[in-house]
């Protein structure tokens, strides 16, 4: 297994709850790339119709289910999701976005404006309509990978970056590392930044970079939200729509601490984790405007974390087209969190040749066609 981020993870404990023995590679820390720099959110509000909203709620279930059994107890937390809009084009955008989460059996509630500002007091008052998604959630992608590899009673080997992979004839039969070859009778990479040039996509994964913020606690300041407050720019970057003039997705989000957390660009091409000025003040304006309570709060600390995307903006999770004894499960971009149960369980029964228990057919890297996979 290479990379130990939330998706690594995930397949690393199926995979062990099925019996297999599995040796986990990060080439730095767990959890030290996305999974360590996201907002936690489990949610449906946010995907994308068709297969990733699909999986997103059968994903969603699943962690609503390892709760109850004990495993992420006090680690996932269901909590609503509001969408707003600021414009009538906007207000479009979420109108169907909330179409398609019904026609996907989604509870939602349509809200108005008046209604937005009783359920959310604080809220700005140019902000015209929502949707509440009350059955969404959270979990913090740093201690799903703890919990889980404490579970699997999997220790990581870290700061052991893969070189390449090891073929013989055209199955994949181990790896190389600082260290030597590690043999397996099958490789899955589960990496983010790393996955690209192991694998021989550079010219198909695509890191974006998203600055965030986070304020101090809010217990002084009067500032409390029920759930978090996702924008409307936020569905159109994933729908890959341009509206307006903003450059940042904006997110609002209520962290368990009683601080918020405030994103996030999308600059794609860029994977330094430096912030800049004119950024975080876009960010900052943009909440401020959203839910002014904000101001009573200080800036603590901004960062930057890269996700990983894909040309078509769809993850690539299946076998390799080619090569036998290798399996991809990358290009997450933001949606690590929510469906790692999902594709854990999924790719641990591709691995195990389990029988199939979810539709991952849109996923497969079979799509690729004739896409050169150059490896080493």
């Amino acid at each position: 297994m290479v990379g130990a981020g939330i998706i690594g993870a995930a397949i690393a404990y199926f995979l062990t709850q099925a019996g297999a023995r599995v040796s986990l590679l990060e080439a730095k820390t767990p959890a030290s790339g996305a999974s360590g720099a996201s907002d936690g959110a489990v949610s449906v509000a946010s995907k994308r119709p068709g297969p990733m909203m699909r999986l997103a709620r059968e994903s969603r279930a699943m962690y609503g289910q390892l709760a109850a059994d004990g495993l992420l107890q006090g680690i996932y937390h269901p909590r609503p999701t509001y969408l707003f809009a600021r414009t009538d084009e906007e207000v479009a955008l979420i109108a169907r976005q909330g179409a398609e989460m019904l026609d996907q059996q989604e509870r939602i509630l349509s809200l108005t404006h008046a209604e937005l500002m009783q359920r959310v007091p604080g809220l700005g008052t140019h902000v015209l309509a929502g949707i509440k998604v009350p059955d969404d959630g959270h979990a913090l992608g740093y201690r799903v990978v703890d919990r889980l590899l404490q579970a699997a009673n999997v220790v990581p080997q870290r700061h052991t970056p893969v070189r390449q992979l090891v073929l013989s004839n055209d199955r994949v039969v181990g790896v190389l590392t600082d260290q030597g070859v590690i043999t397996a009778d099958c490789v899955v990479v589960a990496a983010g930044l790393g996955a690209a040039p192991l694998v021989g996509l550079r010219d198909f994964l695509i890191p974006r970079k998203g600055q965030l913020i986070v304020t101090d606690r809010a217990s002084q300041s009067g500032a409390a939200l029920p759930g978090p407050l996702m924008s409307a720019g936020y569905l159109a970057a994933k729908r890959r729509i341009v509206l307006g003039q903003s450059s940042v997705s904006l997110v609002i989000d209520p962290l368990t601490t009683g601080q918020f957390l405030i994103g996030s660009s999308r600059e794609t091409g860029f994977s330094d984790r430096q912030t800049d000025v004119q950024t975080v003040s876009t960010l900052l304006r943009e909440a401020l405007a959203v839910y002014p309570l904000l101001a009573r709060l200080r800036v603590i600390r901004t960062f930057a974390g890269i996700r990983i995307g894909s040309q078509d903006g769809l993850p690539i999770v299946g076998p390799h087209p080619t090569l036998s004894g290798l399996y991809m499960a990358t290009g997450m971009e933001g949606d690590g969190i929510c469906l790692a149960p999902l594709l854990g369980s999924a790719v641990a029964d591709m691995v195990l040749d389990a029988p199939a228990r979810f539709d991952l057919s849109a996923l497969n890297p079979a799509r690729l066609g004739a896409l050169p996979l150059q490896l080493g």
